[in-house]
């Protein structure tokens, strides 16, 4: 960050360059394209498949609202499926019957770090002629047999400052489609690739070199935090009592952006017990996507029963690396205490 003040150049320059192949070369894609937020890069990536108004993409209503807004944000209809209620992530089952002439793109979320079910939506996709945007903004570095999530269709990632490595803020597209990698280049750039001249409409989606200065250094980090991630949710996953426990794919590998368990018993309750004995639970996420008053004004009059189940049973759990052998003790006798 010092050598990128001392340059001068704060904008897109070099360091951003070097963050792009940093990221592309550990995710294994030929190219990494910068955004300022993961949710612009859902943004560019959707605007990228020529996705826009009087068109579909079919995602999950159990995830973060920027993951439905960035569809609208291109004039296009999310359209929601209900989720499984093992993994939490987008039912494959449940996509096909909702494929309509208007469909053009399937955006599934590997919530939490917990890989989607790929095979079946790839195999879905391909069979419908669909673009696949992966909202990977929660799963950096998380793999299904040893492929990492992002590389099955058009990967985006989100560095925002909870994320399993951060910019602060900021966001990446990853592919190897030189077409979309263009595309998006030219999206995140008020659709310029040469200074005043603009060959299409764009916007400004550009990181700074600042954010990508600390982005080359958390990078070069990812692994060991998310060893580190893992470690303490097998510590938790062997000696939590009385809850229902994250399910994970075989073959996969999910990074836990955040660990979370199922409560059967009044879940707000639960969650202030937790608080009293210093253990700062989250819910994530309590009122599903087609809920929120701003869906419902748009229209959205439907029932999820799985994301609703979900929406009131769901309680975070700290993971991430900072924590030591002491706090995941305390964590484990903070549940038992709370449930009793």
């Amino acid at each position: 960050m010092a050598e990128v003040l001392k340059s001068g150049h704060l904008a897109q320059g070099r360091a951003v360059t070097k963050f792009e192949a940093a990221f592309a070369s550990y995710c294994g894609v030929a190219y990494a394209v910068a955004t300022s937020s993961g949710t612009t890069a859902l943004q560019a990536a959707l605007l990228a498949h020529g996705i826009g108004p009087g068109d579909e993409v079919i995602t999950t209503p159990f995830t973060f609202i920027a993951t439905a807004n960035s569809i609208v944000s291109t004039g296009a209809k999310p359209v929601f499926v209900d989720i499984e209620e093992n993994s939490l992530n987008i039912d494959p089952h449940l996509i096909e019957i909702n494929i309509t002439s208007k469909t053009k793109a399937i955006m599934p979320v590997h919530l939490f770090g917990n890989p989607c079910n790929m095979d079946a939506i790839m195999s879905i996709a391909t069979n419908h002629k669909l673009s696949v945007i992966e909202d990977a903004c929660q799963a950096h570095g998380a793999t299904i047999d040893d492929k990492k999530v992002g590389t099955f269709g058009t990967g985006c990632f989100s560095f925002y400052a909870t994320k399993n490595i951060t910019c602060g803020e900021g966001g990446m597209i990853i592919t190897d489609d030189e077409a979309v990698a263009e595309r998006t280049r030219l999206i995140r750039n008020h659709g310029s690739s040469q200074q005043y001249l603009h060959a299409t409409l764009g916007y400004n989606f550009r990181m700074s070199d600042i954010h990508a200065a600390l982005g080359v250094v958390q990078v070069s980090r990812l692994e060991d935090f998310t060893r580190k991630r893992i470690a303490n949710a097998r510590f938790l996953m062997d000696n939590l009592p009385g809850v229902i426990l994250p399910q994970l794919q075989q073959g996969c590998r999910a990074v836990f952006h955040h660990f979370v368990i199922r409560v059967h018993r009044d879940r707000d309750d639960f969650v202030h017990r937790l608080r009293e004995r210093g253990i700062d639970a989250g819910v994530y996420y309590p009122v599903p996507i087609h809920k929120q008053p701003v869906y419902r004004e748009m229209g959205f009059d439907i029932r999820l029963p799985i994301a609703e189940k979900m929406s009131s049973q769901v309680v975070a759990l700290p993971i991430h690396p900072g924590l030591s052998q002491e706090d995941l003790v305390t964590i484990v006798k903070a549940v038992e205490d709370s449930l009793s």
